[in-house]
């Protein structure tokens, strides 16, 4: 960047063989069956989680329950936060119904603890947190399919607060990067003390 503007590679001269490069993708394409709002919708939140995935993939098992001094979260902990959120977010706002049994099945934890912090999971692997967040994922997909447009617009009036599924899927995108954000910096924060590597 030169005086606020970006500085572009000159262009090849005449005459010069141009480099066939791959070009990034940056295209957010609707997922199928769905309204094809809801479905670009729910591509940017597939998107989001592809990132969590890509991120983590090959977290070594000794950082899951690590906690940085002075910090309160674990990253097994905040996976566990994400995959309950979600489900959360999914009835209680969108579908305005309770949980089935399947779903609270996958959650022995409360998500905060008497005090208000968030309960510290731990003594799980990571596939175990990747399943039940895939598991929360595949039924938040699959509740979606009953959506149509209209629905999708339509403001759900709570005792708290007004909120639309739109609205809803923007929140979820958002809490889970800025937790992938925090679970990063534990990350470089662990393998800067080389936890995890003996």
């Amino acid at each position: 960047m030169e005086g606020g503007l970006l500085v572009r590679p000159p262009s090849p001269r005449k005459g010069m063989p141009v480099l066939q490069q791959e070009r990034n993708q940056l295209v957010l394409k609707p997922l199928p069956d769905y309204d094809l709002e809801v479905g670009y919708a729910l591509a940017a939140l597939e998107e989001c989680r592809q990132r969590t995935r890509e991120k983590f993939a090959n977290l070594p098992e000794a950082l899951i329950d690590w906690t940085p001094p002075g910090w309160a979260n674990s990253i097994g902990s905040l996976l566990y936060h994400i995959a309950l959120i979600e489900a959360d977010w999914l009835y209680c706002e969108i579908l305005v119904r309770d949980f089935p049994a399947e779903v609270i099945a996958l959650f022995p934890y409360d998500v905060r603890t008497e005090d208000g912090n968030l309960t510290v999971v731990a003594g799980l692997t990571l596939a175990e947190h990747w399943r039940r967040l895939d598991q929360v994922r595949s039924t938040f997909l699959e509740e979606m399919r009953s959506i149509g447009a209209e629905d999708f617009r339509r403001v759900r009036e709570l005792p708290p607060y007004d909120v639309t599924p739109i609205w809803v899927i923007h929140h979820l995108i958002q809490h889970e990067s800025e937790h992938r954000g925090e679970m990063g910096m534990g990350r470089t924060l662990a393998e800067s003390r080389a936890i995890g590597s003996r």
